[in-house]
């Protein structure tokens, strides 16, 4: 395994094709990148703009250019001298009643006896049930399957799907048949040198994970990464035999570096002033029920169908929602599976759980860990990230919405555990799952310093500019402020995701449509009216402090323990809200100029141009790719004087990254004053501005609130 000294995620569209990715190859090299990161690019649904809707994994997208494009990109990132890694789907493919997926075809015309019927997950006992028909008039029985209204299907269907999209059909890669119709296409690039790296799109759906990973490791030395959310303390099992997560455990400590603990009170405060929830465990566990009640109902009547107990389907909801994790991974370790076990008072779950330690490999033992990673993704992700929206900064993929924010102490000790078990992990700030940009983050961050000023504004435009349901309304003015300047029309389409995916006033399946006129009205009321000024003038009071915020989380995902993505564009300042917003296409053109001038010596200011952070990921990433003994270790630096909780700094092995904390605070206390960073011994040059380095923060951080330090003249 050689795993890339950064990677930098491109996002593959109709429109952005392997030709399109071919003409950045020379700019990814020049950023300093270690390896292009693709998203899927197997065969998908003809127009999709994601990929993750495959059709035929046996061949290279059409839409992108083909094999022959494929091919050439690849030549050309080798030639570039960069990796290459891919995002691959093992856990489900596309499918509907006219799909390009000859495999699902197949299956449908000759039922069980299909040679492909014991590819996906179908309850055959039960009947092949498809909710694909437009209403109740579309029903029919079509010999070896049943087309009902799709208002039924998350009750009735027969087949496991990727969370609640009855279009996307689970695998069973468990089977090694299935496993090679699966994986040899991509497996033949990497064996030709094509791909060096894989990213594993949501294991937590597979009914044996670690036995996927194994299986996939026996094919492959490449450098991998999976998809794994994890919780606040919990780690990778340790027989998994990969590189890592996908990174959201990193973003969550380092964009928690920057969120001011003091200010949880008064969002707190101003959450209850207009009846939003402040008590996340239990809008969570709220959430979490009605996903299983109903969103996955068809999930659980399949387990509770293997129950011996008249309670079964509820005793099966209940002890779904009550995960502490994603999943359990029986028989190793047991700890997740018995607290959840023990939050319930069901006798049915005692029964289940007696069933499971009867057979924890067995039928019931796999399905049950399989829908509760579907019911907790839906349920907090999905739902309770809507509901409970107190401070959304908090609300990420990974995140933990109740601990406001993360402490530098426990920053360095992750760091350092990550540094110790799990060195090639990927680290992530940004990615097309994230609910909010980094650069947004980071700006609302800001706010977690001023929440008496923010609450005020909240009650100031609430007063003229209202949304009729209190998470949402509050949610609208952190996420206008967070993205500012946003146009209406981007706007609207947030908060119409939003208000649906919350399932408060209206959902994407039960409509609320005087309500939804309302919530799409109210971008262009705001932002065309009289109020956006007061808007405007408000984040220009904090957009400096933001910048700040952004400077330093990313030189500390950059420069600290793990392998960093840069999703696509983010290397300038990128203000997306959730996909699709996110998927906008980048302008490279910009790019290429800017880094130009850094190139040639330029210092830029730290303004709304973004070139600021583009030469601290440019420093980063070529100083990782050059120097890659540097990035060895892990080690924290204590700051003495006045303002010494204000500054994050840490050595590695001849390297220094040093960054401001809580930046209004820093200022309102005098600035930095007297107070000093005592840096190891030896000569230390500032890479940013090529600078001799300084103890005293005052001038070390006089231009950048961040500075990257080696030992040398460089």
């Amino acid at each position: 395994m050689n795993a890339p000294s950064s990677t930098y995620r491109l996002q593959f569209t109709p429109a952005f094709t392997f030709a399109d990715a071919e003409a950045v190859v020379d700019y990814l090299d020049a950023l300093g990148v270690g390896a292009l990161y693709a998203s899927p690019l197997l065969e998908a649904v003809p127009g999709s703009t994601h990929g993750y809707d495959v059709v035929d994994p046996t061949r290279a997208r059409t839409d992108f250019g083909g094999e022959p494009g494929r091919v050439s990109l690849c030549a050309a990132v080798r030639r570039a001298g960069l990796g290459f890694v891919v995002d691959i789907v093992p856990n489900h493919m596309a499918v509907d009643l006219e799909t390009a997926n000859a495999w699902w075809l197949d299956l449908l015309a000759h039922g069980r006896e299909s040679r492909y019927a014991k590819y996906f997950d179908v309850d055959w006992d039960a009947g092949l049930v498809l909710p694909f028909a437009a209403d109740a008039s579309g029903e029919v029985d079509r010999g070896t399957y049943r087309v009902i209204d799709w208002r039924r299907g998350d009750a009735e269907l027969t087949y496991r799907r990727f969370f609640d999209i009855t279009t996307l059909a689970a695998v069973r890669v468990e089977d090694p048949e299935v496993f090679a119709a699966t994986h040899d296409e991509v497996l033949r690039w990497v064996a030709a040198g094509d791909v060096t790296g894989l990213r594993v799109d949501h294991p937590d759906g597979l009914s044996d994970p670690g036995g996927y990973a194994r299986a996939l490791r026996a094919r492959t030395d490449a450098w991998l990464v999976v998809e794994k959310i994890l919780g606040p303390d919990e780690r990778l099992p340790a027989s998994w035999p990969v590189d890592g997560t996908t990174g959201y455990d990193a973003l969550r400590e380092v964009c928690g570096l920057f969120v001011d603990p003091a200010g949880e009170a008064g969002f707190t405060a101003l959450a209850a002033a207009y009846g939003v929830p402040t008590d996340f465990a239990r809008v969570e566990h709220e959430a979490r029920e009605r996903i299983a009640a109903a969103n996955l109902r068809a999930e659980v009547r399949r387990i509770a169908a293997l129950v011996p107990h008249p309670d079964a389907e509820r005793g099966v909801a209940r002890l779904l929602a009550d995960f502490p994790v994603y999943r359990s991974y029986l028989p190793e370790g047991r700890a997740a599976w018995d607290a959840a076990v023990a939050a319930s008072t069901s006798p049915a779950v005692r029964v289940i759980d007696e069933m499971v330690r009867a057979d924890p490999l067995g039928e019931l033992a796999t399905r049950v860990q399989q829908t509760s990673g579907m019911v907790v993704a839906k349920g907090t992700e999905d739902t309770a990230f809507y509901r409970y929206t107190r401070f959304v900064a908090l609300n990420e993929v990974g995140g933990t919405p109740d601990r406001f924010g993360v402490s530098p102490a426990e920053f360095h000790r992750r760091a350092a555990e990550r540094e110790a078990g799990s060195p090639h992990t990927m680290t992530a700030l940004s990615t097309h799952d994230t609910k909010r940009a980094e650069d947004v983050r980071a700006r609302l961050a800001v706010l977690s310093e001023i929440p008496d000023e923010f609450a005020a504004a909240v009650r100031r435009w609430t007063a003229a500019h209202p949304i009729d349901e209190p998470s949402l309304n509050l949610l609208a003015w952190q996420s206008l402020v967070g993205a500012w300047p946003i146009t209406p029309a981007r706007m609207a389409a947030y908060l119409d995701k939003a208000a649906k995916e919350a399932k408060i006033r209206t959902s994407w399946t039960d409509h609320d449509e005087e309500f939804e006129a309302a919530v799409a009205a109210w971008p262009a009321a705001v932002l065309d009216g009289p109020l956006a000024g007061d808007v405007a003038e408000f984040v220009a009071g904090i957009m400096a402090a933001g910048w700040s915020n952004s400077l330093g989380q990313k030189l500390v995902q950059l420069t600290a323990p793990g392998v960093p993505d840069v999703y696509q564009g983010t290397e300038l300042w990128d203000l997306s809200l959730v996909d699709p917003d996110n998927r906008r296409p980048v302008d490279y053109g910009v790019r290429r100029r800017l880094l130009a001038r850094i190139e040639a010596g330029d210092l830029p200011a730290v303004d709304d141009s973004g070139a600021a952070k583009l030469l601290v990921v440019h420093k980063a990433l070529r100083l990782r790719r050059d120097m890659p003994e540097s990035f060895r270790g892990y080690r924290p630096l204590a700051a003495s004087g006045p303002a010494a909780e204000h500054v994050l700094a840490y050595e590695r092995r001849g390297l220094v990254a040093v960054a401001t904390r809580l930046p209004v605070g820093l200022a309102a206390g005098g600035g930095w004053r007297d107070t000093v960073l005592p840096l190891p011994p030896g000569a230390w040059t500032d890479v940013l501005t090529s600078r001799p380095a300084s103890a005293a923060l005052a001038d070390l951080l006089d231009r950048y609130p961040v500075a990257l330090l080696v030992r040398g003249d460089r």
